[in-house]
């Protein structure tokens, strides 16, 4: 597929920056997620779920996604325009993110032509939400010490263990999950194998997990004798992590072919601008503090530094020296980067900053307050941020394990 021309693409810009103009959501009365990890009522998922389906059906997300399997076979650089028109609007987030940020990419990478048709359009209208199964209660970072065991049946396997931080569990119809299927194997690694794991089937349970924030968005998913079909399989027995691997490349941005649309609204360093002109100091606005103004100008310079990065990564004479850094370094950078960006917004509210969200003296309702809490949740998810520099020590500087 040859790449469009400008006009080509600027003609889609418009087209695509009237639709959202016309169709982004009024302010629905109740506190919506910042991110897909937020999502903790009823009333917060059927609205999502509702703005989902809606561009979809328009065509601005799986835009790049095959024409068979539910996509408009479009190139990406349009989906790319998409995806930025409805972020620069601050519209809503998409609900079904491990679907058509996770699972729907790796499923058209590897899985078969009878997966692709079942699953793949269902995750991008929102019909059907995934959730991820690797993290388990007890091995912390060490996805490849995961013991939840899945056993063969005939044309079943048996699944017993536990899964954290199911992100959605509550709601999902399908989970991507790695499981133990040998446990005499000759490495942890070669007795894993991969689900595409139906979630309401007996012997599945969920059990919502309360946050910092106070709010819900994760649970933790139980497994006894729950029977899933063998035909879950995605790739072979045993061959599960070399699946997770690509899984994870997916979810840390290292490799394209996700939906598109935005599933965190990112703290805009220009929002803080405003914060800085209502929040005091020493009677004045902070922003006249030349302190604060030289601060907040280093991290308006950084916030342009990433999406440019996220850019050069795209073009290779730039890279060419070392074509995986830049995607395996950006999980790390634009996490802990919005991490700090919230917590200078807080610091810019002295004792104003202790409110919180419902608290009339908050500022801004206390969005900040419960951005900076859920920044945390982003540092950790895909490989806490620790893992992240050992990954870039050791893929893109060559440095010794040990």
């Amino acid at each position: 597929m040859s790449k469009p021309s400008e006009q080509e693409l600027e003609e889609f810009r418009a087209e695509a920056a009237a639709w959202v103009k016309e169709n982004k959501p009024a302010d629905p009365g109740f506190m919506l997620p910042l991110t897909f990890m937020e999502v903790g009522t009823d009333q917060q998922f059927e609205f999502l779920r509702d703005w989902q389906r809606k561009v979809y059906e328009a065509g601005y997300i799986a835009a790049a996604w095959p024409e068979e399997y539910g996509g408009r076979g479009m190139h990406q650089a349009f989906q790319d325009v998409a995806s930025a028109e409805l972020a620069k609007a601050r519209t809503p987030i998409m609900l079904n993110a491990i679907g058509i940020n996770w699972a729907g990419p790796l499923i058209l990478d590897m899985g078969s032509d009878e997966q692709k048709r079942k699953y793949v359009k269902n995750i991008a209208s929102a019909e059907d939400i995934w959730c991820q199964g690797f993290s388990e209660p007890d091995h912390g970072s060490d996805l490849g010490n995961a013991q939840t065991k899945a056993v063969r049946d005939g044309d079943e396997y048996v699944l017993n263990g536990s899964k954290i931080w199911t992100t959605q569990g509550n709601y999902a119809k399908y989970m991507i999950l790695l499981a133990r299927t040998n446990p005499n194997a000759e490495t942890k690694y070669k007795g894993l194998s991969f689900f595409l794991a139906p979630m309401k089937v007996p012997g599945v349970e969920t059990v919502p997990i309360r946050k910092l924030t106070g709010e819900y968005g994760f649970t933790q998913t139980f497994f006894t004798d729950a029977r899933i079909f063998a035909d879950c399989l995605i790739g072979k027995e045993g061959e599960g992590w070399l699946v997770a691997m690509r899984t994870l490349e997916y979810e840390r941005g290292v490799r394209r072919g996700q939906a598109g649309g935005h599933v965190m609204m990112a703290t805009d360093p220009e929002t803080i601008l405003d914060l800085a002109k209502k929040a005091t100091r020493n009677g004045r606005p902070a922003l006249e503090d030349p302190v604060i103004k030289d601060k907040l100008v280093q991290l308006m310079i950084e916030a342009r530094s990433l999406q440019l990065c996220s850019s050069r990564s795209r073009i290779a004479p730039l890279v060419q020296d070392s074509p995986a850094s830049l995607p395996l370094s950006s999980k790390l950078m634009s996490t802990e980067f919005f991490r700090r960006l919230n917590e200078f917004a807080l610091s810019l509210q002295g004792p104003r900053a202790a409110y919180y969200v419902g608290e009339d003296e908050a500022y801004d309702g206390g969005i900040w307050q419960r951005a900076y809490l859920n920044s945390f949740s982003a540092t950790i998810g895909g490989g806490t941020s620790q893992i992240q520099h050992n990954i870039i020590g050791e893929h893109v500087l060559g440095l010794p394990k040990s």
